[in-house]
This record gives C-alpha cells, sequence and structure tokens, in this order.
C-alpha cells in the first residue's frame, strides 16, 4: 500500500473511481467526478495533499483539497481547508484504507501551515478522524445556523478560541449542474436509480444543530 501525490496520468482513472464510489450515494447519478475534474484547475486548489492510495500497483482511493475561508464578526478572515471528494473503491471500502488516505492527507496540510480543515459529511464516516461538530467551534454557515454535517478539525489544538466564525467555500465549489451533466454524458453509461442512501442524505443535509 502506497499514498502518494496524483499525477496527471492518474486523473482521469481517479474521475471514474470517484464517480462509481458516488454514483446514486446521494442522488440519482452524481456530480462528484466532475468536480474533481474542474477543481485542479482552479486558483484555490491544494497540490500538496492531492493523494491518491495505491494497493498492489492500482489507485483505489482519492482525496483533494480546496482553500476555503473563516470570517469573524469584525471581518478578520482566516485561511483554512477543505476536501472533498474522497472515496475509496467500493470492493475496499471499511478496511482502514480511508483511515490511512486522510491521515498522511491531514499531515501533508499541517506541515504547509493550516491548521483547521472544514468539511461536509455524514459525523459517521470522520468522527473518528478527529471531526467534531461545527456548533462546538461556533463556526455557522452563512445564515448563521448550524448543519449537522458540518463538520471541524482542528489540526492545530486552539486554532479556533471561541469567536463566532461564517464558513465561505471556495467558489469552486459553485460548478453549474448543466455542465456536470453534460459531462458525465459523455462517460460510460450508468443506470440513475433511487436507493435508501438518498433519503439518508437529504434528511443529514437538511438538519442543524442548536
Amino acid at each position: 500500500m502506497i499514498v502518494r501525490n496524483e499525477k496527471e496520468t492518474d486523473h482521469r482513472h481517479v474521475e471514474e473511481l470517484i464517480r462509481k464510489a458516488f454514483y446514486n450515494l446521494y442522488v440519482p447519478g452524481c456530480t462528484e467526478h466532475y468536480l474533481a475534474r474542474v477543481m485542479r484547475g482552479h486558483e484555490d486548489f491544494i497540490p500538496e495533499p492531492d493523494l491518491v492510495l495505491e494497493l498492489d500497483g492500482r489507485v483505489i482511493g482519492s482525496i483533494l483539497y480546496t482553500k476555503a475561508k473563516l470570517s469573524d464578526a469584525a471581518g478578520k478572515e482566516k485561511e483554512i481547508l477543505t476536501f472533498g471528494p474522497v472515496c475509496i473503491a467500493p470492493e475496499y471500502q471499511r478496511m482502514g484504507y480511508g483511515r490511512r488516505l486522510m491521515e498522511t492527507s491531514f499531515e501533508k496540510a499541517a506541515a504547509l501551515g493550516y491548521d483547521v480543515i472544514v468539511i461536509f459529511g455524514s459525523p459517521a464516516n470522520y468522527v473518528a478522524r478527529g471531526f467534531k461538530s461545527c456548533k462546538k467551534f461556533n463556526v455557522c454557515a452563512d445564515n448563521g445556523r448550524y448543519p449537522a454535517a458540518m463538520l471541524v478539525k482542528e489540526l492545530v489544538p486552539g486554532a479556533l478560541d471561541g469567536r463566532k466564525w461564517v464558513y465561505r467555500d471556495s467558489p469552486v465549489m459553485a460548478f453549474s449542474e448543466e455542465e456536470a451533466q453534460r459531462y458525465d454524458d459523455t462517460l460510460e453509461k450508468l443506470e440513475k436509480k433511487w436507493q435508501p442512501s438518498q433519503e439518508k442524505f437529504y434528511i443529514l443535509s437538511h438538519s442543524f444543530v442548536e
């Protein structure tokens, strides 16, 4: 098992890997593979923690990072990181590969001087990796609420001092759904369908911590 930086020659395989991992997971179809494609060319993309996990010469996992920001009430901004999409090939999930991939990326992010990561995801997948509810760090969305799926990890303990921060994504996250669909239409045909994980995602993504 090797964790290494993604190479340009990995791009197509990684996008296919992401597509298979996310297809029909949250919605019928997916757009995460298109996001990975556009992220790499954006000014907020961070190449150092852009990693793949290779097992017996085959890439089975990927994680990509971009810059994000926190803003306090006085308008002071703090540059932080967010990651996603992150995936492990379905047949290798729940075997510890995702943990190894994420923890290596955390080390690289800290070495670059970043001290906070904010993500959106299922707490069940991330609390064991040191993520906590955004409410505990007083980090809110731009509507002032605390999404249940917004999770925060301090790479440096005490990096957040309790003041209220508003999280702001990189503009790259606001990609065109239509362009994503046009790109998806050029790839191998996969069947869009409903599955129970989509209802779980709907419930989580519409839930807030009070």
